[in-house]
């Protein structure tokens, strides 16, 4: 696609949230700059990348808009098959890859996979809606989201997408970081399958279908509030035995997302640089394969003895550049028909 037919600060933001997750994952300053015991510095970059997934499935909703609501159906396999290809190879190579290489060499190859199999059958329906490792749930969230959106439009009830969508997230904030004082059961971890991202597509899905122009100011407006909120309720769930870094989404990481999403909107030149282009259409198989280099890198910081900071400084970083560069390369192969869309 053609630099002109994109939008740049969207493309810009997908790789600045792509970033943000890929810092996540790798659970920097977790063991130093603590006060009273808590690894505050740590706690606050893990939630501060929190508005990143939300953005991705306010983007994907917005870019997938006009198609959903001409040919509903025919859009969701044209998109679902692609996406649904890429997760399923991926959890198999996430499956048959070893994470811990010093079991490896001590007890063998099946022994270390064995406890990471027997953990992934312990919780089978969960896994089977997130994949063969943790960060692969996004891929099935957001094909059941654009699925749900297909099917209310299909039958001509799309006036009931938002309210569902509401309700879904609602349940899923209730049933998550709130189930130590609701005691609501759900079916698998909530971050998962329709209740996180069902809320956030239909939201990018409705700012395209109904032209939302919202003003500079009230876009910061509402990501301070939505921050606020989001900061305020993780650290009052602290109280309830609920760990500040824990949380995927609140009540407040969807107002947070939303005025990031529509504050981008409002300077749709933002980033609008040449390498930001060539980038952006290797976001998603960054995604994918981010998590696995990020293993291979917290066994190399062992092997050669980093720890705390300098294990951050080294992991992070070379993350990044390793990613690329095996991205680029699969771009380059005949294994992109595979491990890509």
């Amino acid at each position: 696609m053609a630099k002109k037919q994109k939008i740049a600060s969207l493309e810009f933001a997908r790789i600045i949230a792509m970033f943000a997750i890929i810092g996540l994952h790798c659970q920097m300053a977790l063991t130093y700059w603590q006060w009273d015991g808590i690894p505050w510095v740590g706690y606050m970059l893990n939630q501060l990348a929190r508005f990143a997934v939300p953005l991705f499935f306010l983007i994907s909703g917005y870019l997938i808009q006009p198609k959903l609501s001409r040919a509903p159906i025919e859009t969701l396999k044209n998109y679902a098959k692609p996406l649904m290809k890429v997760w399923l190879i991926w959890s198999v190579i996430s499956l048959l890859m070893p994470f811990q290489w010093q079991t490896v060499a001590e007890a063998g190859y099946l022994a270390e996979r064995q406890g990471y199999w027997g953990y992934l059958m312990s919780t089978s329906f969960n896994s089977l809606v997130e994949g063969g490792l943790v960060h692969l749930w996004f891929i099935p969230a957001l094909v059941i989201a654009v699925a749900l959106i297909a099917f209310l439009v299909h039958i001509n009830m799309a006036q009931l997408v938002l309210p569902t969508a509401v309700l879904l997230y609602i349940y899923g904030v209730f049933a998550g970081s709130y189930s130590t004082i609701t005691d609501l059961p759900a079916p698998f971890f909530t971050r998962n399958g329709p209740f996180f991202s069902t809320l956030l597509v239909t939201l990018g899905y409705l700012a395209r279908e109904e032209q939302w122009r919202w003003s500079r100011n009230n876009t910061i407006r509402c990501i301070l509030l939505g921050m606020a909120l989001h900061f305020g309720e993780a650290y009052w769930l602290m109280q309830h035995e609920v760990a500040f870094n824990s949380h995927d989404f609140l009540f407040g990481t969807v107002i947070w997302a939303v005025g990031v999403f529509m504050w981008l909107l409002v300077h749709p030149h933002f980033g609008d640089m040449p390498w930001v282009f060539k980038l952006s259409p290797s976001v998603l198989g960054i995604y994918v394969s981010h998590l696995l280099v990020i293993i291979i890198m917290m066994n190399v910081a062992g092997f050669i003895g980093l720890q705390h900071l300098e294990k951050d400084v080294f992991i992070y970083p070379a993350t990044i550049v390793a990613t690329i560069l095996l991205v680029k390369a699969i771009e380059a192969s005949p294994l992109r028909k595979w491990l890509l869309r």
